[in-house]
């Protein structure tokens, strides 16, 4: 089982040896017992907000309605970056901040989180790449809570679980939106396969009759010349 908590200074000591010492992510991975993706989600805070983007962030932690609305005009006001406002607020994570933003802006009631949360499971929702690609990276960040970012984003703990496992797999490419896509004949589960034969059978016999037919009629407008 991959360890489940790094200090800040863990984190930057990991990110050195990638960027310095060309060490690979999977490699890494395996030298700290850590997923691949937790690397990759530490770089890219790290990017986005320095060292204040590694520092480690509490579970459930919780949130007063009066404190976001402060926060967010903080934001709006351009007096403060969001890193300055995720340390003067002791903000776990810069996209819980985000997330009020966008609420604020669509008019959205901000609550009280993380108090009395229940065991009720959030309904899923339709969501972009961006934000499925943000709601993995907060996910893996709090250690793989599922729920919490099911929570915290409004999705469904299923869909959550499902686009961290595909971003594991094949990064940020898997969490395309596949609806409408065909598959590739080498995906095919053999039953699938078995299915499209049939169907190709299918069309092929429809052909044939087809063509049996304007054979038939081409003969008998001959036979009516004669």
């Amino acid at each position: 089982m991959s360890r489940s908590s790094f200090s800040k200074d863990e984190k930057i000591a990991i990110l050195k040896l990638l960027n310095e010492d060309n060490y690979s992510v999977n490699h890494l991975a395996s030298m700290y017992n850590v997923d691949w993706s937790t690397i990759r989600s530490w770089q890219h805070k790290y990017e986005t907000f320095g060292v204040d983007g590694l520092r480690e962030s509490e579970k459930w932690k919780s949130y007063s309605k009066e404190l976001k609305i402060a926060a967010v005009h903080d934001y709006i006001s351009g007096e403060y970056s969001l890193r300055e406002i995720i340390r003067k607020y002791d903000i776990a994570s810069d996209s819980s901040l985000r997330k009020w933003i966008k609420e604020y802006n669509s008019h959205r009631e901000l609550k009280d989180t993380g108090k009395g949360k229940s065991g009720s499971m959030t309904k899923g929702r339709n969501t972009t790449l961006n934000e499925r690609i943000e709601i993995v990276l907060y996910c893996l960040e709090q250690n793989k809570n599922y729920q919490l970012a099911a929570e915290t984003y409004e999705v469904s703990y299923h869909q959550v679980y499902q686009w961290v496992k595909k971003y594991e797999v094949g990064g940020e490419g898997a969490l395309k939106d596949q609806r409408g896509r065909t598959k590739e004949e080498q995906e095919l589960t053999p039953e699938e396969k078995f299915n499209l034969k049939m169907k190709r059978l299918e069309r092929e016999n429809e052909r044939l009759r087809a063509e049996n037919l304007f054979l038939k009629k081409l003969e008998e407008i001959e036979r009516r010349r004669k």
